[in-house]
């Protein structure tokens, strides 16, 4: 599994998650909602989800969502701004080790793709079992320098 895109890797820095435990549909909302922005805004955004305070607005899958003020049809997908944030701040560890300054970094490429489905079993009535299905989430997060 490679990157998305190519990039200088003097002005920026990168972190792919592959097979994590989350729904793909709500990581793309998320995703959507934060590509762009500067790391410690991002970083407060997904502070205010996890407290349930913001909600992550759904503009693609958002058939039996409801809705909350401000933001129609929409979530909170606490799960997976978890496991974003880690990979929000392992990115910017990889910069503050190649000597960038990571707070003055804005998120230039942040994708989430559907991962493997890992199948297992889990016991049903009377010995059977039943297949029991986990999607997983790929997200891949490339912080780059701002440029003045």
């Amino acid at each position: 599994m490679g990157y998305t895109m190519e990039t200088d890797p003097e002005t920026t820095s990168k972190a792919y998650g592959r097979d994590m435990h989350i729904s793909p549909k709500k990581s793309v909302e998320l995703c959507n909602m934060l590509r762009g922005k500067n790391v410690g805004a991002a970083l407060n955004m997904l502070d205010e989800v996890i407290e349930k305070k913001r909600a992550v607005p759904y503009k693609r899958h958002k058939k039996s969502a409801s809705h909350h003020k401000g933001a129609g049809p929409s979530g909170y997908p606490v799960k997976a701004a978890k496991k974003i944030k880690y990979l929000i701040e392992e990115a910017q560890s990889n910069a503050e080790d190649k000597g960038l300054d990571a707070d003055e970094m804005h998120i230039l490429s942040l994708c989430a793709h559907q991962g493997q489905v890992i199948k297992g079993y889990r016991s049903r009535a009377f010995g059977r079992s039943s297949p029991f299905n986990r999607k997983t989430t790929n997200i891949e997060i490339i912080l780059e320098k701002k440029e003045d």
